[in-house]
């Protein structure tokens, strides 16, 4: 087994001035390369960076609370969950806010932990802070459904291979599958799958098998075999 050494970062930004929530890589059109996209708290900006030549590229402005998930999918598009109850999409071939999608339907809305689109780029899923997830249609610009799987905050929601499958993680411990193949409009089959001793932080799926990793505020990450 080849032994790895590091010494320090290659290249260090400094654009945000507060806390950074999130980061997400893409492959970047113009440069060739990977751009790193980065946002958080303080000015509550969504920062591109060139990673191949260490130089900052956009700054984008929109949100009007701390910014705590990020998502990108199809190449320019970006996805983000705010504190302000909102959900942002970003094209960077433009580059600026292309749909702000609101979380306040039948009550006061709340905080976007958590944000994925699936892999055709037709359906997004939110996990929020007041235990619920959405699901919204991109291509026809409506709300499909809004339930509450957890007790606490929802803060991880991914889509299985496929998109089958929407698995979430949250505060209350819990680990949970929602079936997605039936009618999405109608209640869902919900299934506990997993259960730390603290609150679950992240989830992710396998990229080709229904397997999974949960990371918990008890220093433990595990691995899940899911079988449907």
């Amino acid at each position: 087994m080849q032994n790895l050494a590091f010494s320090g970062p290659d290249l260090e930004f400094s654009m945000h001035d507060g806390t950074i929530r999130d980061l997400a890589f893409m492959e970047g059109p113009e440069s060739g390369g990977a751009i790193l996209i980065s946002a958080g708290a303080g000015d509550c900006n969504i920062y591109t960076t060139d990673c191949q030549r260490g130089q900052g590229l956009h700054a984008l402005s929109g949100h009007t609370g701390h910014i705590l998930a990020l998502y990108t999918w199809s190449g320019w598009m970006i996805a983000s969950g705010s504190q302000d109850k909102t959900v942002r999409f970003w094209d960077l071939r433009v580059p600026s806010c292309v749909r702000v999608i609101g979380t306040t339907f039948h009550g006061t809305g709340s905080a976007v932990a958590s944000v994925a689109v699936d892999p055709s780029g037709r359906l997004l899923a939110t996990g929020q802070e007041d235990s619920s997830c959405m699901l919204y249609d991109i291509r026809g610009g409506r709300m499909v459904q809004s339930y509450h799987p957890h007790s606490s905050d929802v803060r991880s929601v991914r889509f299985s291979p496929g998109a089958h499958y929407l698995l979430t993680g949250s505060y209350d411990m819990m680990i949970k599958v929602t079936d997605l193949q039936g009618d999405l409009t109608k209640p869902l089959p919900i299934i506990d799958v997993g259960e730390h001793k603290d609150k679950v932080i992240q989830c992710r799926w396998h990229t080709q098998d229904l397997s999974f990793l949960s990371s918990s505020a008890d220093r433990t990450v595990s691995l899940w075999a899911y079988n449907a």
